[in-house]
């Protein structure tokens, strides 16, 4: 399967000031496959280093940051002979030898030459608890579960993959049935790759839910067995109430669902943790839909999303029928899912928020700041019913320049809205 990070990668390694790179990302996104694949196409040899699995090789450096010593120990441990340029130095699950985040800062000032790449599935956890950090001594790069064009590209359909990113709106227009039916699958299957590879080469349902489960039972089991002691109920119900507050017609976070009487003082550490697993996605109401947006935040008042739209669809236990052939009585949460999907492809570029005003059932669904410095609402609807009042009374009182209606319809232009569809938000620039 193609992921189109490689490409982040190239830019990387091609740098005249590299620096090591840390890649962020949760547990099963594709780290680990990412960078071995792109070893195996760019480099004579790969030196990996799995610190979770490789526990002679925890203490490395608790001694010094002699790199000469680090890259002896490791050369052995590998069975590689570590050279500049030559080697890829892969550091996975690096949160789990203590101060081998502090090493970067010595490869990038003593050995530049060496190229490096860290990752760990817990590592914004343990920067959180207080590792000594290199600042301004590393790159990084997020890795997220697949987007929507990566899942069609291992669907086998890489000539539909590229139309989509052609916006050749009336050869999209013509293939509208296909993309629909593509984009109910990835609804489903989502874009965990272990579920995608399965499910491109099976087409099996079950077998896609049984993986998203176990995906599920991994991270439960994180959360145990990482997250301190007095916390882990918290998270967990937390967790477990993601589905019911997405379902929720308003999909701002309310403690309350969690359990009857909850406040924000009991459970903000527990967000914490969760974000920092990479778990959820945390979206910001603005006070003001003024630029920058970021100055405008309500801190107290944000929407959650989780990592992936697959694995919403097996928190929540939807079969397979009931997303891709439909379901009378699947409406609030077929919004969900629409939601959480939009969410999944913006957060590949942008910074999104979202808006509503004070004493008003007006919403948007989403707003982001472009490169010109513009404001962007954004309306989502799940199916054709393309009703948006609260879109255009935004773009009356704030003027804006753009505004995009994103829907199961095809795409039009409109006088005051871009209509786009669905299928096409991962390779739109708003």
């Amino acid at each position: 399967m193609e992921r189109l990070a490689i490409k982040e990668l190239l830019k990387w390694k091609t740098k005249e000031h590299r620096k090591p790179l840390i890649i962020e990302g949760a547990r099963q996104v594709g780290k680990t496959w990412l960078v071995k694949d792109f070893a195996q196409k760019n480099y004579k040899q790969l030196a990996y280093v799995n610190f979770e699995e490789m526990k002679i090789l925890q203490n490395l450096f608790e001694q010094d940051f002699d790199i000469s010593r680090i890259l002896t120990a490791i050369g052995a441990a590998t069975n590689v002979t570590c050279t500049e340029g030559d080697t890829l130095i892969f550091l996975d699950e690096i949160q789990a030898a203590p101060h081998a985040i502090t090493s970067l800062k010595y490869f990038s000032e003593n050995a530049p030459g060496y190229h490096v790449i860290a990752a760990g599935s817990l590592l914004g956890i343990e920067l959180h608890q207080g590792e000594s950090f290199p600042v301004g001594k590393v790159d990084f790069l997020s890795l997220h579960p697949m987007s929507f064009i990566e899942f069609v590209m291992a669907m086998g359909d890489n000539n539909l993959a590229n139309l989509l990113q052609s916006k050749d709106w009336n050869m999209i227009t013509m293939f509208a049935p296909k993309f629909q039916e593509l984009l109910k699958y990835y609804y489903y299957v989502g874009g965990m790759p272990e579920a995608v590879l399965v499910f491109s080469q099976s087409r099996n349902w079950e077998e896609v839910r049984n993986i998203q489960k176990g995906i599920l039972n991994s991270y439960q089991r994180d959360m145990s067995k990482h997250a301190p002691s007095e916390i882990v109920p918290r998270i967990t119900d937390l967790w477990k109430s993601l589905p019911a507050q997405l379902s929720k017609e308003n999909k701002k976070f309310i403690y309350g669902v969690i359990r009857e009487g909850a406040r924000a003082r009991e459970y903000e550490i527990a967000l914490q943790w969760l974000q920092d697993a990479g778990l959820i996605y945390k979206v910001f109401n603005v006070k003001a839909p003024r630029l920058p947006l970021v100055s405008y935040e309500d801190r107290a008042a944000f929407k959650i999303f989780v990592l992936d739209v697959g694995l919403l669809g097996a928190m929540s236990n939807l079969k397979a029928s009931t997303i891709v052939d439909g379901n009378s009585i699947f409406t609030e949460f077929k919004g969900a899912l629409t939601e959480q999907y939009v969410l999944q492809q913006l957060i590949l570029k942008y910074e999104p928020y979202y808006y509503a005003r004070p004493n008003s059932t007006q919403e948007i669904d989403f707003l982001l700041q472009d490169d010109e410095d513009c404001i962007v609402p954004l309306e989502v609807k799940a199916e054709t019913n393309v009703k948006a009042k609260s879109l255009r009374q935004f773009v009356t009182d704030n003027h804006s320049q753009k505004a995009y209606r994103i829907s199961m319809n095809d795409y039009k232009q409109e006088d005051w809205v871009t209509n786009v569809p669905l299928y096409t938000v991962n390779s739109l620039d708003f």
